[in-house]
């Protein structure tokens, strides 16, 4: 649990970095190469995501529709804004 933890901390540490230059130093004007990047960075993440729910004995596939469905029930409940787990 604590690699695939910090694997994810660390892999979306650095794509907020990248979104970090994109509007300092590029104004947030998004090219290829940027959006490329980007694009990897969040496949570390995905990868890291999928180790973690694997080592909680699921597959990704489920964990994504248990949110999917979390954030439908949200949205028909008119509970998409606002803070907690379980609104």
């Amino acid at each position: 649990l604590v690699n695939a933890t910090l694997g994810i901390a660390g892999e979306a540490g650095e794509f907020a970095d990248k979104i970090k230059k994109l509007y300092r130093d590029k104004h947030g004007k998004l090219d290829a190469e940027t959006k490329k990047n980007l694009l990897y960075e969040l496949g570390d993440i995905l990868w890291y995501m999928a180790k973690m729910a694997g080592n909680l004995g699921v597959k990704f596939d489920i964990v994504a529709k248990m949110n999917l469905d979390k954030l439908f029930s949200r949205k028909k409940r008119g509970k998409l804004t606002g803070s907690g787990d379980h609104r």
